[in-house]
């Protein structure tokens, strides 16, 4: 072997193995593994000696992605006011009245109300009674819905509405237009990976709605260095990416950390907002109804087109379907392109449409956490359909290929908590809701490791140390996952052995 720096892991225990493995890692990938038993090379002969660490009997795992990100959207949240606890439009403007007798910040942002439950409804003058000088724009839990008063309206050049609300498209990028200078810092960004890092996250698809594949080579360049990034792009920048001749999966920095990801596109809205396209009518809406059965934010003939014009230009394509309608709509035309990709969300199927993701051999980028977060939600707006609301056993079982996610800031950028939350639908003091859709912890873990079930010779050094065995934890064990080190390419980007 050419002497060049290397690292050992000794005494590292890998799943589903009853003998410990010490892994000498070279060049950014495992070079080598040999039992723990004094049989490894001598290491001392080498010019370069490896750099040893031994892991003590830890648990060696393949390093953790999270598949579906809003990343400067979580590093925003981790700054912004917290609503996440609201339990009604009262609530939230009374912890808006607090906070804007103490800001100072030019535009007051929110983050986190769900309001699929609320007992009340929001309006532009009850907002307005609690700040009218400053721009003030809050933000749901899903991304797809913002509560403004008029100086935001005002501020963004758009009609103002008797609630106060913009949905869907004539919400999205009105964030970008309010964002405080101060949010999207290097240093903020760097903490946010780091926290990532700690959690066992070596790689991010990126779904942010903004030029993901310039930003994050930037990002990596300037030292945001702890993580792989996939980095998507929405429709609007298809036309440059194509005329830039880059193709999904090419390097994008010089570092070899970001890759031209697929074209994203957004078919449907969300369960809370109630615009997922559905084939029911949502409760106590007439069916002549405007909205009645969600949002249909493509056209079949304008998706059609756009995913064609990716597979011609090599591009792949991640397409957001959450209703059952949405996600009919998106396999026809998968179907009919005889094409593969992602459906993303993928969170109400109808039953004749499971065996489909297996046929067509798509990936399920499903969110496991949102199940927690939506079950009231989805029991009320989708009373009677629930038994096929992220059921991920049935995409599983007809061989769907799963990947998971966290949607962050949606969930936490946490695949410990996803990947619980698959495997015991469950969290708190709640009863598991529709367990016969539980994964288990096997197929859990590869959906959050890229389907790598194991470290192996030759793979990429991109590694993650835990302190217990996830085969036989339990859900609150999973959740709390403590990670001793984190590794990519074989540089430690987390560390606490």
């Amino acid at each position: 072997m050419p002497e060049t720096t290397a690292m050992l892991l000794k005494n590292a225990r890998r799943l589903g193995r009853g003998n410990l493995n010490d892994v000498l890692i070279r060049g950014g990938k495992i070079a080598a593994m040999y039992p723990s038993d004094g049989s490894s090379p001598n290491y001392g002969s080498w010019r370069n000696t490896p750099e040893v660490y031994d892991l003590d009997g830890r648990y060696l795992l393949p390093g953790l992605w999270d598949h579906h990100v809003h990343f400067p959207q979580w590093v925003a949240q981790r700054r912004r006011l917290d609503l996440s606890e609201s339990c009604s439009g009262a609530h939230v403007l009374e912890t808006v009245r607090a906070t804007a007798r103490t800001s100072d910040a030019e535009v007051l942002v929110g983050y986190g109300f769900r309001d699929g439950l609320w007992p009340d409804r929001p309006s532009l003058a009850a907002i307005d009674a609690v700040e009218s000088v400053r721009p003030v724009v809050l933000v749901s839990a899903d991304l797809h819905c913002g509560w403004l008063n008029t100086p935001a309206f005002e501020r963004i050049g758009r009609p103002m509405t008797s609630s106060g609300l913009l949905r869907e498209d004539e919400f999205f990028g009105v964030i970008n237009q309010l964002q405080n200078s101060d949010e999207l810092t290097i240093a903020a960004c760097r903490d946010a990976a780091a926290a990532a890092a700690r959690r066992g996250v070596v790689g991010v698809v990126e779904f942010e709605n903004a030029d993901n594949p310039l930003q994050w080579a930037q990002r990596v360049e300037s030292g945001v260095d702890q993580l792989r990034i996939i980095a998507s792009i929405r429709p609007d920048r298809l036309d440059a990416v194509i005329d830039h001749g880059l193709h999904t999966g090419d390097r994008l920095d010089s570092q070899g950390l970001v890759t031209m990801g697929p074209l994203k596109a957004v078919v449907d809205g969300s369960l809370n907002t109630r615009t997922a396209w559905c084939w029911e009518p949502y409760p106590g809406m007439d069916q002549g109804t405007t909205g009645a059965y969600g949002t249909e934010t493509v056209s079949l003939t304008e998706l059609h087109g756009l995913m064609a014009q990716a597979q011609a230009a090599d591009l792949g394509v991640a397409i957001h379907a959450i209703g059952d309608r949405a996600n009919s709509v998106v396999l026809d035309t998968f179907a009919e392109l005889d094409m593969s990709g992602t459906v993303e969300h993928a969170q109400l199927v109808a039953a004749a449409d499971f065996r489909r993701f297996g046929e067509l051999g798509l990936v399920a980028s499903v969110q496991p956490e949102h199940a927690m977060d939506d079950r009231s939600v989805a029991d009320l707006h989708w009373r009677g359909r629930t038994d096929r609301a992220f059921a991920l056993a049935s995409l599983a079982s007809t061989g769907g290929i799963l990947r998971f996610g966290s949607d962050a800031p949606v969930a936490p950028l946490d695949p410990w908590l996803a990947i619980a939350s698959a495997v015991y639908r469950s969290r708190g003091d709640d009863e598991p809701w529709h367990a016969e859709q539980r994964l288990g912890i096997a197929s859990a873990l590869a959906a959050s490791t890229r389907g790598r079930e194991e470290a192996g010779v030759g793979d990429p050094a991109d590694l993650v140390v835990v302190e217990r065995n996830p085969l036989t934890a339990s859900r609150d064990e999973l959740r709390e996952m403590p990670v001793a080190a984190t590794l990519l390419a074989g540089e430690f980007t987390w560390f606490n052995l």
